[in-house]
């Protein structure tokens, strides 16, 4: 593993341990060279997952989308950065669970709609309101009356 500091390519791994998911490996690396420490994570390599677009384009999936849209949804609003990452692993657990090669776009939102809607109901609209292309006001209340019921 090159060390991200000098580049230097030998470093050695002083801590390995379970991510918090315990779907990955923690490593506590330290660079021969430099001495500086760094963590890398392993993870098992997955399928590529498609991602159908609106349009019917196919992309390959991006967690990092997931990641924009939902930091998006919960800015300024009292999230802890380890609840949004959380959530990002929980969205991303439950699509590669599903063990389909190709998923909608449409199929994502709502997962991450779900998720949204159970941490924060303020992230929930705003997500919803970009995700389903609310065109006025009255679609926003009526998303905003079926929380409340």
């Amino acid at each position: 593993m090159k060390c991200p500091f000098c580049g230097e390519e030998n470093t050695k791994v002083i801590d390995s341990r379970p991510a918090d998911d315990n779907s990955s490996i923690r490593r506590r690396r330290v660079c021969d060279s430099c001495g500086k420490r760094f963590t890398t994570y392993e993870k098992i390599e997955t399928i590529p997952l498609i991602v159908i677009k609106k349009d019917n384009n196919r992309e390959q999936y991006d967690r990092s989308k997931i990641e924009a849209g939902i930091l998006r949804a919960c800015h300024k609003r009292p999230i802890s950065a380890q609840q949004i990452n959380e959530m990002i692993d929980s969205v991303e657990t439950e699509l590669f669970n599903m063990e389909e090669k190709e998923l909608s776009s449409g199929c994502i939102g709502e997962i991450v709609m779900d998720k949204l809607k159970d941490v924060d109901t303020v992230a929930y609209v705003r997500f919803a309101s970009v995700y389903r292309e609310f065109k006025d006001v009255n679609t926003f209340m009526e998303e905003i009356k079926k929380i409340l019921e």
